[in-house]
């Protein structure tokens, strides 16, 4: 609305008041409010009229949807977007601080750590933020996160006689030379799929050396084809990986996606896995702070957190309803744990030194 001149020509007819203007295109949508004060916030969100989301690829996690949804239910905000990945997200609102140019910002939960250290992203409590487990969320609202990538098993079935159901399975002969998983030195999956094995060999975030001690029997065993250095998910699709251990929404891509169909089985393993935060934050004096409010409130509200789960990731709020389709594709699987990604992040050279000295044998 700020951007409208009124211009009022004598004996012309009288120009309708900002106030009566906001009023009426702040009940745009019908029905009931998503959430309480919902209405107000679109009519401050108005005046704005736009909303700049950092790091929201469209064909990632199934954010072309939200943008549709939120278009659909608040068409006098333009939302804009850029797709230039977490760590470079934090390096941008860096750069920007003196003259914040987005109003959210998405990435990685260990990139949302870095930015509120920094002091670049501001304190905000969306719609069901009490819900999230508390090492899903900043006690002020920093950031919060708006779903989870779970580590799984990612089985061609052209390629491997018997699926293993869990991470025991895999030491097993008949998986000789079948495995593929990312450097957790280089790569942010492979740091979470060494807790996801701690985790089911006794150990846990603040234990890891039970995850790295498995994957250097994985290696012994001589069950590990290759260690990768970027995602491999072209050669998955080509049939050149039997066991891709990865995470979960890259295998019902391939299946439901892209054309492998029920060659490809996703098995999130019985001991236990674990769930890699996705987060998103308010950024500090972000230019249109109502409707970066206005966004993140829908991405966390129902709407918003069902069209997640449409695209293969698993909502970050607990009970979200899902359609049976979905559900069929996502079942429950309460081994999965939350990843603390405050303390991953802290023991990041410890994966790296001890995952070396297993796997490779370096000392």
């Amino acid at each position: 609305m700020q951007r409208r001149q009124l211009i009022q020509a004598a004996g012309a007819l009288p120009v309708l008041s900002f106030a009566t203007l906001a009023a009426r295109t702040a009940f745009a949508f019908d029905g009931p409010e998503l959430y309480a004060g919902e209405k107000a916030l679109y009519a401050e969100a108005q005046k704005e009229g736009l909303c700049v989301s950092f790091d929201t690829g469209p064909e990632w996690a199934n954010w072309k949807s939200l943008f549709r949804d939120f278009k659909k239910r608040y068409p006098e905000i333009e939302l804009t977007y850029n797709d230039i990945g977490s760590a470079a997200t934090v390096v941008a609102l860096e750069k920007t601080r003196r003259r914040p140019q987005a109003d959210t910002a998405y990435y990685f939960a260990a990139s949302a750590v870095d930015a509120a250290k920094k002091d670049v992203v501001a304190p905000f409590k969306p719609v069901n933020f009490d819900k999230l487990p508390p090492v899903f969320r900043e006690a002020e609202g920093r950031w919060f996160t708006i779903h989870t990538l779970n580590i799984a098993f990612l089985v061609n079935k052209k390629l491997v006689k018997n699926v293993p159901t869990g991470w025991a399975d895999l030491l097993k002969p008949e998986f000789k030379n079948t495995v593929v998983y990312l450097d957790p030195r280089s790569t942010g999956i492979g740091q979470v799929l060494t807790f996801a094995a701690a985790y089911a060999n006794g150990g846990s975030v603040d234990n890891v050396q039970p995850g790295t001690d498995y994957l250097g029997k994985l290696h012994a065993a001589g069950n590990v084809l290759r260690v990768e250095g970027t995602t491999p998910y072209a050669k998955f699709l080509k049939g050149e990986i039997p066991v891709w251990i990865s995470y979960e929404n890259d295998g019902l891509k391939a299946k439901h996606v892209d054309g492998m169909g029920d060659a490809v089985e996703v098995v999130i393993p019985k001991e236990a896995s674990v769930a890699a935060p996705y987060a998103i934050s308010l950024v500090k004096n972000g230019p249109n702070p109502n409707a970066g409010k206005l966004w993140l409130n829908f991405i966390m509200s129902e709407a918003g957190q069902t069209l997640f789960a449409q695209g293969f990731v698993r909502p970050a709020v607990p009970g979200t309803p899902l359609s049976a389709d979905v559900a069929a594709k996502m079942p429950a699987a309460p081994q999965i744990r939350p990843l603390d990604v405050v303390k991953a992040s802290e023991r990041k050279a410890e994966v790296d030194r001890l995952w070396a000295l297993a796997a490779l044998g370096n000392k």
